[in-house]
């Protein structure tokens, strides 16, 4: 099968854009990419493979793709994406996953603040976000379904999450592998150490995780796992009020 090789160098990122769409190739790769905005938005049916650092907002509304990034990436990777899987070779910036309501994000690294920000199931789609290294604070902020798995790999800090860790969720799961409990947990938030059935939940995500990064799986699992859910007895109050 052909794939089609670009070079992004200094190119618009709507003439970039542009070439991707509407090319007949399945399978892509693009070199040299310096900063170019919404690479494989809306796409579906394709395997983009991409050598450098995407802009913000890779794979927004993403619907079927596979996206490899050999870097870093930006802001809002896999903003409101529909399906798919983007696996990041490197760290991603802020808000990843925003409002992503089903696909899959592996990172590789490290994750930036308000990582995985309103992320909802949507219909039969369930969204999941697996950072290996550390994420950044209000993690799951909003969050009303899916699932969110920190690894903590490389890293010194005894809770690999910064503050606020799920303030306002209100659905879903975030899964921390730890030392002990997160600190600074928003009162809404239940928290307890992961039982098997919660491993077995998240196993296939590790799988995936170790597989793409070619990671020894028994490493993960030296530690414990703790998983945060919304407490429904102390559930989350909107603060909107009509006018």
């Amino acid at each position: 099968m052909h794939t089609l090789n670009i070079y992004a160098g200094m190119k618009h990122f709507k003439d970039l854009n542009d070439e991707i769409r509407n090319c007949t190739d399945k399978d892509i790769i693009i070199d040299n990419c310096i900063g170019q905005r919404y690479i494989g938005s809306g796409l579906r049916d394709k395997n983009i493979v991409i050598n450098g650092t995407p802009g913000n907002a890779l794979g927004s509304y993403l619907d079927g793709c596979t996206v490899r990034v050999y870097g870093n990436t930006q802001e809002a990777t896999g903003d409101t994406m529909n399906s798919g899987t983007i696996y990041i070779h490197g760290s991603s910036g802020d808000a990843t996953g925003y409002a992503m309501r089903g696909g899959k994000i592996f990172i590789e690294k490290d994750a930036g603040y308000r990582t995985g920000i309103h992320i909802k199931a949507y219909k039969e789609h369930k969204p999941a976000i697996v950072i290996g290294g550390s994420a950044g604070s209000f993690l799951g902020e909003y969050q009303a379904g899916g699932t969110i798995v920190v690894l903590g790999l490389n890293t010194n800090s005894k809770t690999p999450v910064g503050r606020f860790c799920g303030t306002g969720m209100h659905g879903g799961k975030i899964f921390i592998r730890c030392d002990e409990l997160p600190f600074d947990l928003p009162v809404q938030i239940s928290a307890k150490k992961a039982d098997k059935s919660d491993i077995d939940e998240i196993l296939p995500l590790i799988d995936e995780y170790c597989e793409e990064f070619n990671f020894d799986k028994n490493i993960i699992f030296t530690k414990d796992f703790y998983v945060l859910t919304a407490d429904t007895k102390n559930p989350y109050k909107q603060l909107y009020t009509r006018n």
